[in-house]
């Protein structure tokens, strides 16, 4: 056999070079499931903050004062089945209460999010518009004064 200058790769330095390259590959495959799971976090929180504030606003806009209490309830929100719990405390003004919602995966005791709102006696329908219509003056040159 003739010995001579060998261009190329032993087996040796192949295989170092497999695995380096195979532990790179398990370091972004770990990072990419973290980010993945951080993603599928953010939006289920996101997803319960909605349902926490979308029962907040249910309760103000009923034509009733917020009753003293919990209640909870289920709903069907992007496809998942969600649970909420709605708690009604007085908070020492007079006809002013805090609601506090959380909210969690229907199959789970783990809240997701918890979202605290206030609430007071229903008003008359248009009340608002009439006070916002009130302290608006138009002035002689048709421009809004107050």
């Amino acid at each position: 056999m003739r010995k001579g200058n060998n261009k190329g790769f032993t087996l040796l330095e192949v295989m170092v070079a497999l695995a380096i390259v195979a532990l790179s590959l398990t370091a972004v495959a770990a990072s990419m499931s973290q980010m993945i799971s951080s993603a599928h976090t953010m939006r289920d929180r996101t997803y319960a903050s909605w349902i926490a504030q979308n029962r907040i606003t249910e309760m103000r806009l009923a034509s009733t004062t917020p009753e003293v209490g919990s209640t909870s309830g289920e709903v069907q929100y992007a496809n998942r089945d969600w649970s909420w719990r709605a708690t009604v405390e007085e908070t020492g003004v007079d006809d002013f209460y805090r609601i506090d919602v959380a909210v969690s995966l229907a199959d789970s005791d783990n809240n997701i999010r918890t979202v605290t709102g206030f609430a007071g006696p229903p008003g008359l329908p248009g009340e608002a518009n009439r006070a916002w219509m009130r302290s608006q003056v138009v002035s002689p040159d048709g421009g809004d004064t107050e």
